[in-house]
């Protein structure tokens, strides 16, 4: 496994933390009830990351993410995500998760059908439950049927 490090930073909606690799983000937590806790939850998830500066990529990265969450739109696409650590499943759910465009949504059952089965709209919700880098890989814009908001959604590993 590669070295991880992480750091905090301020956003419009709290301090939120980013955890990389050499080869891309590997972590996002969105903020918890103070940044206390939001670095204490850095650390239970990802218990081998270092506290460090971030090099000029997740600088740009933390960027994005800060305006993102300001208002501003910006398509984070082009950050390099370290999926390692993923299921082969999960990275082909997140590959496409990652191509669905600002303001655009897709339901599970969708993300299915992209794989080649209808049936796999159950585990793609899993996949989005256990998403590991949150607004980067956008599992707010994969719905339930019907277009609702489905528990994995709110439940991901933010």
């Amino acid at each position: 496994m590669t070295d991880q490090s992480y750091t905090l930073f301020e956003t419009a909606i709290g301090t939120c933390g980013i955890v990389w690799t050499a080869r891309g983000v590997c972590g996002m937590q969105l903020p918890e009830k103070d940044a206390t806790a939001t670095r204490t939850r850095v650390q239970r998830r990802h218990p081998t990351a270092i506290d460090a500066s971030p090099p000029p990529a997740i600088r740009r990265a933390i960027d994005g993410i800060v305006a993102l969450l300001a208002g501003e739109k910006r398509d984070l696409g082009d950050i390099a995500i370290d999926d390692e650590r993923q299921s082969d499943f999960n990275k082909l759910v997140y590959a496409i998760a990652r191509t669905i465009a600002q303001g655009k949504t897709m339901t599970y059952g969708e993300i299915a059908e992209r794989l080649g089965d209808k049936t796999l709209a159950r585990a793609v919700g899993h996949a989005m439950g256990e998403n590991p880098t949150p607004i980067v890989m956008p599992c707010h814009r994969v719905l339930a049927a019907g277009g609702r908001l489905a528990a994995s959604s709110q439940n991901c590993s933010c």
